[in-house]
């Protein structure tokens, strides 16, 4: 062998050597200093619990400095979540799974009572015995897939069998989705593009009215009735990126979504909101989630103008209605810029009396409403109607939605529907 050749050679079993040795489940001082954080100390499961609970009951454990998922969990139990709530990030692990077995890690995880299991609200990217699994799997259901969505590059994956260890990436940037495993990016997406609607209303979610909108949530990991194993889980948080959103274009809804069978159209570049025939609440939501903001927007009542717009809610998923906070659009003497929560507390925040005469009947009004954490401002044609905090706001997040109150004959138009996120 040649000098050179075996200088090589025993560079890389040096290096092989090291990197076997390197403790796991520890952070460098470089890593520490890029703001890399632990998400398993090696030794407990502190940080985690049940989805959608307060302590730990789920079939996991630790064992020999890993995450264990014991095999017991089904489609409707055994996730755990991290205790923080993360937005955009990068997410690294190690992981092995057993023979046949199939597991997940989630983000953007929504708890909600109203959201029996995560996968409804919450992203996968998916880890399943590919080879060994006893199904016939899709693409979408193969390893590194964003399960159901966006599949996994074949000609750049490269898996370890079942049993051994591979390390894997999640990479979220403001809407930029990458997926990597082995030193591979092998999936690679926008979120909410048009392209990304398409594929969430034509397959598995179109039912799922929630599914992978939400902007931040928690990290899950899924006992999907086989043993898994995880290691090494860091997360290092990027910044946010606020941006100016046009809501309405002045001609058609491209951006929203009907619940309901209300009418909702647009006439000589105005919206339209009026009552149909069978009178009941009908909604106008965004189709994505916007969390902190400052909106802004004109709106004229016609009729009856008993309205309203929801922020931070979402549609309940089996039947049609919003569930989050409201702010009032109302006839004069009902409180318009108030703060009202639906399917829950009643009125959070309330207008004077003498603040009533700031609504201009049969006329355009500007309504601006500032949601930055959990503190909520509004103001009617320039004057400050509510300012308030609740904490059950600041851990909410969801969709701007428009209301038709039910009992018929209402009709409101809107426009100029203009937002900054925060």
């Amino acid at each position: 062998m040649k000098l050179k050749t075996l200088f090589f050679v025993t560079l890389a079993g040096i290096l092989l050597s090291a990197c076997a040795s390197s403790p796991h489940n520890k952070l460098t001082k470089e890593e520490k200093a890029e703001g890399w954080q632990l998400l398993f100390d090696g030794k407990t499961l502190d940080g985690w619990r049940d989805y959608n609970g307060e302590t730990l009951t789920e079939p996991w454990f630790v064992k020999d400095g890993t995450i264990q998922a014991k095999g017991g969990g089904s489609d409707a139990s055994g996730y755990i979540v991290t205790d923080k709530i993360y937005e955009n990030f990068e997410l690294v692990w190690d992981w092995k799974i057993a023979d046949g077995g199939n597991s997940g890690v989630l983000y953007h995880v929504v708890e909600n009572p109203a959201f029996n299991v995560p996968y409804v609200t919450g992203p996968e990217y998916q880890l399943i015995d590919d080879v060994g699994f006893p199904e016939k799997l899709e693409d979408w259901q193969k390893t590194a897939a964003d399960y159901a969505m966006y599949t996994t590059d074949m000609t750049k994956l490269f898996l370890k069998p079942a049993g051994e260890w591979n390390t894997s990436k999640i990479v979220f940037d403001n809407g930029h989705v990458e997926h990597w495993l082995n030193g591979e990016k092998v999936v690679e997406f926008e979120a909410w593009t048009e392209d990304w609607f398409s594929r969430k209303n034509s397959g598995k979610w179109e039912n799922a009215p929630e599914y992978g909108l939400a902007q931040k949530g928690v990290i899950c990991l899924q006992d999907h009735g086989s043993a898994a194993w995880f290691r090494n889980m860091k997360i290092k948080e990027l910044p946010r990126q606020p941006k100016e959103v046009n809501l309405f274009n002045g001609k058609d809804l491209t951006g929203w979504e009907v619940y309901g069978t209300e009418k909702w159209y647009v006439k000589n570049g105005v919206l339209v909101s009026e009552s149909g025939p069978e009178a009941k609440y009908g909604y106008l939501a965004t189709r994505e989630y916007y969390g902190d903001f400052d909106l802004t927007l004109e709106f004229k009542q016609e009729a009856d103008g008993n309205s309203g717009v929801f922020f931070r809610s979402f549609i309940e998923p089996e039947e049609i209605k919003v569930n989050g906070w409201q702010v009032e659009v109302a006839p004069k003497g009902k409180g318009t810029g108030g703060v009202y929560e639906s399917y829950g507390r009643g009125w959070l925040a309330q207008i004077s009396d003498e603040k009533e005469e700031i609504l201009k009947e049969g006329k355009w009004n500007t309504m601006r409403i500032l949601v930055n954490g959990n503190n909520v401002k509004t103001w009617l044609n320039g004057e400050e109607m509510v300012d308030f905090t609740d904490e059950k706001i600041g851990k909410a997040q969801g969709r701007i939605a428009l209301q038709i109150h039910d009992g018929g004959d209402i009709k409101v138009l809107w426009r100029n529907i203009n937002l900054k996120t925060l």
